[in-house]
């Protein structure tokens, strides 16, 4: 394994969740829904929890939590502009569209957040020492609530959607109805909307 590619993975899982903690402050000022609030607290307050974590893992790992690297500064860029998007959208004078705003900013976030983790849970099989054992306990203490995070927004975001093209939409959605944490109980509960509408 090249050690310092995972390390940059790292760096970035952190400034990820970093990020993801602006994310969430931001897109709960945009939420109308009531539910879809509750779960978006709910998301912010297991963000920064992984933050938390990530910063203790790094430190860990021998790793400073401070350290700039390109990538982390893209990351953090890349966050930043979903903020700024969200905040443009509430410029707006309508309370709906900066709703899915960002209901698409957080499946964006999400993905990435997502993505770190399972490579994280990958590189971790594959590392040596003490290393492998922090890094195999982060994952399986954050992985079922990034895979919730991840399923549950893309449904969110996809309902928000087909209710503002005025379309017949379920509210909450199906993936958040059956607790859906994994790719294939996504596509099973997007098909179950189907006799819910």
């Amino acid at each position: 394994m090249k050690n310092d590619q995972l390390h940059e993975l790292l760096y970035q899982a952190l400034e990820t969740e970093a990020g993801g903690v602006q994310v969430y402050e931001t897109a709960l000022r945009c939420a109308v829904n009531e539910d879809l609030k509750d779960e978006w607290e709910q998301y912010l307050e297991h963000t920064r929890t992984h933050e938390r974590m990530m910063r203790s893992l790094l430190e860990t790992m021998g790793l400073d939590p401070a350290k700039e690297t390109l990538g982390r500064q893209i990351v953090r860029h890349k966050g930043e502009a979903l903020v700024e998007a969200m905040n443009m959208a509430l410029k707006g004078d309508n309370p709906q569209a900066a709703q899915l705003v960002a209901a698409e900013c957080i499946v964006t976030a999400e993905t990435k957040d997502h993505q770190n983790w399972e490579l994280l849970s990958e590189a971790a099989e594959k590392l040596p020492s003490a290393d492998a054992k922090a890094l195999k306990d982060a994952c399986g203490q954050v992985e079922d609530q990034e895979d919730e995070h991840l399923y549950h927004s893309m449904g969110w975001n996809r309902e928000l959607w087909l209710e503002s093209l005025g379309l017949p939409a379920v509210l909450p959605p199906p993936e958040e109805e059956k607790d859906v944490k994994s790719a294939e109980e996504a596509a099973r509960a997007k098909q179950s909307r189907k006799q819910m509408v």
